[in-house]
């Protein structure tokens, strides 16, 4: 009866129920619950928007500038970036940015929406494309150098690390038989895969960033890959955007799990997903040219620990 609710929701409804607490669904839209026992009762919004948080704590991660300052000063790595509030002078930087790797996103906006990362030569029309898609909700965006690595998820609880996940950008895996569009459909036919955080993993969508995506690799949606071709859609690696987890948590070296406690300190916050970029998690004395940290999450889906594409649960 709750399988319209956010699946980090429903997660949290069945934890309260096994462990005798009293839940009352207040909005079901908004997934807003109440969880009470005979001593005192919690607010909590889409089960990681809790009172152990402030206001200003989500409001620093929200702001991706602010996020950057303060790892920083706490001694944390982070991509070299710059900000613009107006698309003219954004798009005047294209001569700046045409021989570098860059990321161009959204100042404000989380789960990987109006991101594009060009890791090659890019035209100006697409640099266009790419910063009418950051703009696209009206905010300020960022342009920043692209880290080379691999991409994982730290979930951190109260100064503890609890997963950390290997996350994967969209992708196929080609049979010789069917196009990229094909493989697409049937591989949104999992029932892990769904939209707006109900299942495990979000369906694949084939809109502009992916399509300009794979013409930067001179391929179409009607391309045949040819068998155990592996196809990646989008370059960054949201589970949001239809990417993949894969469970990292018994395998990072602790001086990672380490920065990423210090870096959800540095925000003030005690529910927190920190995205970190890793050139070699063999590396277990890392200097700040080993990785960066991308992002600071205020909202971090849970469900995505306990029901990961491959790996170990983490409850």
């Amino acid at each position: 009866g709750y399988e319209d609710l956010e699946l980090s929701t429903q997660i949290l409804i069945k934890a309260a129920i096994k462990r005798g607490l009293s839940f009352k669904i207040l909005d079901r839209a908004d997934n807003f619950i109440s969880l009470t026992n005979s001593k005192k009762s919690e607010i909590i919004k889409q089960a990681t928007k809790t009172s152990k948080d402030t206001f200003i704590s989500a409001e620093i991660m929200e702001n991706k500038i602010v996020t950057k300052r303060l790892l920083g000063k706490n001694g944390i790595n982070t991509p070299f970036g710059v900000s613009y509030t107006d698309k003219t002078t954004a798009l005047e930087s294209y001569f700046e940015f045409r021989n570098k790797l860059i990321v161009i996103k959204p100042k404000s906006e989380n789960f990987g929406i109006g991101i594009t990362i060009f890791k090659s030569s890019f035209s100006l029309s697409e640099f266009e494309i790419a910063v009418n898609l950051a703009f696209q909700n009206g905010g300020p965006i960022i342009i920043e150098e692209f880290i080379v690595g691999e991409e994982f998820r730290f979930l951190i609880i109260d100064n503890e690390l609890l997963g950390v996940l290997q996350r994967v950008p969209a992708n196929i895996v080609g049979d010789g038989v069917h196009t990229i569009e094909e493989l697409v459909e049937i591989k949104n036919q999992d029932l892990l895969r769904g939209k707006g955080y109900r299942t495990p993993l979000e369906r694949i969508e084939l809109g502009v960033s992916e399509k300009m995506f794979l013409g930067h690799y001179g391929k179409k949606i009607s391309y045949v890959p040819v068998k155990e071709e592996i196809v990646f859609l989008r370059e960054n690696s949201n589970i949001s955007t239809g990417g993949d987890s894969v469970d990292y948590t018994d395998d990072i070296p602790e001086a990672y799990k380490n920065i990423a406690v210090k870096a959800a300190r540095g925000v003030y916050a005690k529910i927190c997903g920190i995205d970190m970029i890793i050139n070699d998690i063999s590396n277990d004395k890392p200097t700040n040219k080993d990785y960066a940290v991308i992002e600071a999450n205020f909202n971090p889906a849970i469900h995505i620990h306990t029901y990961p594409y491959k790996g170990k649960q983490r409850e």
